[in-house]
């Protein structure tokens, strides 16, 4: 794996945001590590609700990045952040996927996998938390990316503020806000 300075990185992306198949294929191996790292992190808590492991995660994200209409990315953290959204946006699939197959299985017999879902209802629910991420973001675009970046994709105040441009204490009393409104839409 090969550093990259900001400017470099930011040039790769681009190109691969224009279908340059070969930027993509030098980007991969200097960003393999921070995926996984964020792939765990979207994944952590659902593991008896997904059966994705973080490398197909990264996979599936990656070929929705390079794969749909191209994009340009200001810099790796941005990258990152639109990566933490396609992310989701597996996870969010897999889990509908799961439950219509659920619904459509024969109901006399009872696999392990439904038993372990029984005892994962507990864990956070990833279908209600997308649905009242969607409905914030309706209601305000910015406290939604706020939590996009801050949880889905780990990135501290300072870089939330950078991408977002707008100040650090603005992205503390937006977390705030989001978080209190979340909570209080997943806990009805």
């Amino acid at each position: 794996m090969t550093e990259q300075s900001p400017a470099a990185m930011t040039e790769l992306l681009n190109r691969m945001a224009a279908g340059d198949a070969d930027a993509g294929a030098r980007l991969l191996p200097v960003l393999y590590g921070e995926l996984h790292a964020l792939a765990g992190r979207e994944m952590g808590g659902l593991a008896a609700k997904v059966t994705l492991q973080p490398t197909e995660l990264i996979h599936e994200a990656w070929m929705r990045l390079v794969g749909g209409a191209p994009q340009s990315f200001e810099n790796r953290s941005h990258f990152v952040g639109v990566a933490a959204r396609a992310m989701r946006s597996v996870l969010v699939d897999h889990v509908r996927r799961r439950q219509a197959q659920k619904r459509g299985v024969d109901w006399l017999r009872i696999e392990l996998d439904e038993v372990v879902d029984l005892f994962a209802e507990r864990a956070p629910n990833l279908l209600a938390l997308d649905e009242a991420l969607e409905r914030l973001s309706k209601m305000d675009a910015q406290l939604g990316r706020m939590v996009e970046l801050r949880f889905f994709a780990g990135m501290s105040v300072e870089e939330t503020a950078k991408i977002l441009g707008v100040s650090e204490p603005t992205v503390v009393r937006g977390w705030r806000i989001a978080r209190m409104w979340l909570r209080r839409e997943l806990e009805v």
